[in-house]
């Protein structure tokens, strides 16, 4: 919701080049998270939706760097939820990766 609200304040060129490649970017990461919530076998889902959020953070920058944000603060909240999205994202895909091998990270039980 943030990204739609931030794209709109964007100018009309950067509104409808860098702006429809953000929400586009944006709303793929959410469906890569539906599915990956439902999937047996997560892995390979949340392997791709590292890649997406890589490329969201790029495209972030480069919206940043093109000064198309109307505000430093519009910019580093962006960022910042993106970024908390992928610390997520990869404690999820370690968690995935330990069951999957039948690792557990529980200490054996005292007696």
């Amino acid at each position: 919701m943030h990204f739609e609200q931030v794209v709109a304040g964007f100018s009309r060129y950067h509104k409808y080049t860098l702006g429809t490649e953000i929400r586009n970017q944006s709303r793929a990461v959410l469906g890569l998270i539906v599915r990956a919530n439902g999937a047996r076998e997560r892995a390979a889902v949340l392997l791709e939706l590292r890649q997406h959020l890589d490329e969201l953070l790029i495209l972030l920058r480069l919206a940043k760097e093109v000064q198309a944000f109307r505000s430093f603060r519009s910019f580093q909240y962006a960022i910042e939820q993106v970024v908390s999205v992928s610390r997520q994202n990869e404690g999820w895909l370690r968690s995935s990766k330990e069951k999957q091998q039948g690792v557990t990270t529980r200490e054996p039980e005292s007696p």
